[in-house]
């Protein structure tokens, strides 16, 4: 199991108004000036929010929900710093309750 760690808020929040999307970008650059891989995903409305041990963390966050989830735990740390009002937490996947730690509730269509 891998340990995947968070930050969280609503989707209107992240991507109207916090500069999130700038952020990513020059993160995303930096890592390729680094020759890192790419260690942090996106998901809209994450499913992992429907686990019963994450009841608690739903109930405090705005839906529709949104999630920055990454394997650096640094960097969510520096996230959580950059961007103030939004929870923080981690979680193991694959599990049971977490088949998919990147698995949203947005239907592809």
């Amino acid at each position: 199991m891998q340990t995947y760690y968070y930050v969280l808020a609503s989707e209107r929040f992240l991507f109207e108004e916090e500069p999130t999307h700038e952020v990513l970008r020059e993160r995303t650059r930096h890592y390729q000036e680094q020759e890192k891989a790419i260690d942090f995903w996106v998901v809209h409305q994450p499913a992992f929010l429907d686990a019963p041990e994450m009841a608690a963390v739903k109930a405090q966050c705005p839906q529709p929900a949104a999630a920055i989830v990454s394997t650096d735990a640094q960097f969510i740390t520096w996230l959580k710093l950059r961007l103030e009002y939004v929870l923080t937490g981690e979680f193991q996947a694959p599990s049971a309750t977490i088949p998919d730690p990147l698995a949203s509730l947005v239907s592809a269509s």
